[in-house]
């Protein structure tokens, strides 16, 4: 038997895995305990890896449409179906009329995989491609970056004041949740702000029941008690903050009494909040990967959350805010090869570029509109890899007019997802343990500077392939050999590692657990300072200003408020996406063992608003939005505030997507609205 050290990619944390091999065949899995970042822990999901990779559903062989039946084809004919429809309609509209979804085991296989993609989409000529982030953690990093000039991360592990803020850990992070519960066994102060009453919420010292949509608003609170008592870091703040005097003022605009009332948090605990993260050093806020981004200030808040970081004096500090090493590779981006930006740029451009920083990528909540009414160009061909958008993007029932408008549709993917039913060519995707990665985004999300080499444990079964194998194949045959002088993904991958002087034969055999690639940069700023227009964290943005944006943060009410005309038709405040440990978006639903944890979708509805409705736990109700309605098990919660409910997103069999909106919410990001909005019980 082989044991083969890899990364799982079963959620975007990328726990190291020891795999067993027999003779071919993947026997067991169990957590790497020299990966610094689960330590030999696995979650349910990594641990259901056989099952995922061996399961009954998985479509092993190309097929293509034949009316209402699917017919099975050859890889070849599935590339040559897929290279004369490229070129059709490159010369029959423009090279803009095709775009690219990439879902998260797309973006999950690293930076290569994502940059050999986004290759053939810039030899094309057309920048759309989208993914999640047009819905999360782009607009976070956006916001760090207008901020402090760079992306850093919170260092919970050692810190002695812990801010979880709209984040559930434990069932969407664990690693993250190991690092916390380290943290309070060394006495750590944990503090939450979050509607629910979560894991990491039972374990805390103060746990702030915030209403959806107003967390903006809390930041402007704590900000304004920091400040005006005098507890912030007067040093830091005089030597690296740029308009200071600017958000004083703009503080003066709040009383604690209207951010208490329109927070539901009441003034003692808005104070404590502030006191702790200002007085015990070293602190962090942990902020959630999608939840604070889902409103109109989105970007805001991650501003606000880095701001209060620089206020408090924890900036790339041990315990703080920080940044570490990011592994310097080869791009395989062809940018200058592109003659236009993608679709929804123009009216959100910091999604794209912000300074310096090249976010490169499409804000997908406009390619609803492309593809339905042409605007402001027609969308005709369009490829999906590794997503499921009918489940996992808003408003699904116009995404579903969408999709069967496009003239062609190709889904590659495991399953037979609700999407992949409506593709004119399917392709079958291998697995993580089936293909050659590079994970080297350690440094990115958890500040730890590691790096290692998912490996291909097995041979695909059937005729599954990976993701870069398909794309070098396509590229070959349009023509693009120039651009892709590789034969191999691991050919590709040694051109990427070019600058660390290592080579994929080095990380399968010198390093096959992973390496460090440097350190946490700590004091960072004494040495470089920020990379702003300022040179310093800026707490009041003229970038911001100029491009017609609030300079400071400054709270918006959720587009459907609680406290509009349109509450008294839907008087529920619908929170949408929360995570639960066992699935990814729509992933793992059909591993039964799995499945078996989690059997059903389910609304959380707490007793007071059960009884105002005459609901009883466990029966079906019907909930309903402007956009539509589903019919769903109630689940009577102390765990979640009166007036809100909770419907966890990625279920076939109840879509929370059918009622939620694909209009743009924040001005800044584009991003969609999904935390705040109104509902019903019908």
């Amino acid at each position: 038997m082989e044991i083969i050290k890899t990364a799982c990619e079963l959620c975007a944390w990328a726990c190291g895995m020891d795999v067993y091999v027999e003779n071919g065949k993947v026997i067991r899995v169990k957590g790497s305990k020299e990966n610094p970042l689960n330590r030999g822990r696995l979650c349910p999901k990594g641990s259901a890896a056989v099952d995922y990779l061996y399961s009954k559903d998985r479509i092993l062989h190309p097929m293509k449409r034949d009316g209402e039946e699917w017919v099975r084809i050859s890889w070849e004919e599935a590339i040559d179906v897929i290279a004369e429809k490229l070129k059709k309609v490159k010369e029959e509209f423009s090279p803009k009329s095709f775009a690219a979804i990439i879902g998260m085991p797309i973006l999950l296989g690293g930076s290569s995989t994502v940059g050999f993609i986004r290759r053939f989409m810039d030899v094309y000529g057309s920048p759309n491609c989208f993914s999640p982030e047009s819905m999360c953690y782009r607009h976070e990093i956006i916001g760090y970056i207008l901020t402090t000039g760079k992306f850093s991360v919170a260092d919970p592990e050692n810190a002695k004041c812990i801010v979880v803020w709209a984040h559930n850990p434990h069932a969407s992070k664990p690693p993250l949740a190991w690092m916390i519960e380290h943290a309070k066994k060394k006495g750590a102060r944990i503090i939450v702000i979050d509607p629910r009453k979560t894991r990491v919420a039972e374990m805390a010292d103060i746990h702030a029941r915030i209403r959806p949509g107003s967390d903006t608003a809390l930041a402007i609170g704590l900000m304004k008690v920091i400040v005006e008592k005098d507890l912030y870091d007067k040093e830091f703040v005089e030597n690296y903050c740029h308009g200071f005097d600017s958000l004083k003022e703009h503080l003066k605009n709040y009383s604690l009494e209207e951010i208490s009332e329109t927070t539901w948090v009441d003034l003692e605990t808005i104070e404590e909040i502030a006191r702790s993260i200002a007085t015990i050093k070293p602190s962090c806020i942990v902020q959630g990967v999608n939840a604070l981004d889902q409103v109109p200030t989105g970007v805001q808040n991650a501003r606000a959350v880095a701001m209060l970081h620089a206020l408090t004096g924890n900036i790339d500090v041990k315990g703080g805010f920080v940044r570490a090493s990011r592994v310097h590779t080869n791009s395989l981006r062809l940018q200058e090869m592109l003659d236009s930006i993608p679709l929804g740029i123009k009216e959100h451009p910091l999604f794209y570029q912000v300074w310096g920083t090249h976010l490169g990528e499409g804000q997908g909540m406009y390619l609803y509109d492309a593809i339905l009414e042409e605007k402001p160009y027609p969308i005709k061909a369009l490829f999906i890899a590794g997503s499921n958008p009918l489940l996992t993007w808003p408003n699904s029932g116009k995404l579903k007019r969408a999709l069967e408008k496009v003239e062609f549709l190709v889904v590659m993917d495991l399953f037979m997802t609700e999407t992949a039913k409506m593709a004119d060519i399917f392709l079958p995707a291998a697995t993580f343990l089936e293909r050659t990665e590079l994970c080297d985004y350690y440094s990115v999300i958890f500040g730890i500077p590691y790096m290692v080499l998912r490996k291909k444990v097995i041979e695909p079964l059937g005729e599954s392939k990976s993701d870069v194998e398909f794309w070098l194949m396509l590229a070959k045959q349009m023509g693009y050999d120039k651009y892709f002088p590789w034969n191999t993904p691991e050919e590709m991958l040694d051109y990427v590692l070019e600058p660390t002087g290592l080579t994929v034969k080095d990380l399968m055999e010198k390093y096959p657990a992973g390496l460090w690639m440097g350190e946490v940069r700590y004091g960072e700023y004494i040495k470089r300072g920020f990379k702003t227009p300022s040179k310093k964290v800026e707490l009041y943005s003229d970038t911001l200003k100029k491009l017609g944006y609030d300079p400071v943060p400054d709270h918006k009410e959720p587009t459907e408020s609680i406290f509009s005309d349109k509450s008294k038709d839907f008087p529920l405040i619908l929170t949408t996406g929360a995570r639960v440990i066992n699935y990814t978006h729509s992933q793992l639903r059909n591993v039964e063992k799995l499945r078996k944890l989690n059997p059903d979708p389910f609304v959380e509805i707490h007793p007071a608003t059960a009884a105002q409705y005459g609901i009883k736990d466990g029966e079906m109700v019907v909930v309903k939005t402007e956009r539509g309605e589903i019919e769903i098990k109630a689940k009577i919660t102390e765990g979640i505030l009166p007036g809100v409910i909770n419907i966890p997103h990625g279920w076939s069999n109840a879509n929370v997507n059918v009622l939620t909106s694909e209009k743009p919410g924040d001005p800044i990001s584009g991003c969609p609205e999904l935390k705040a909005l109104l509902a019903k019980k019908e």
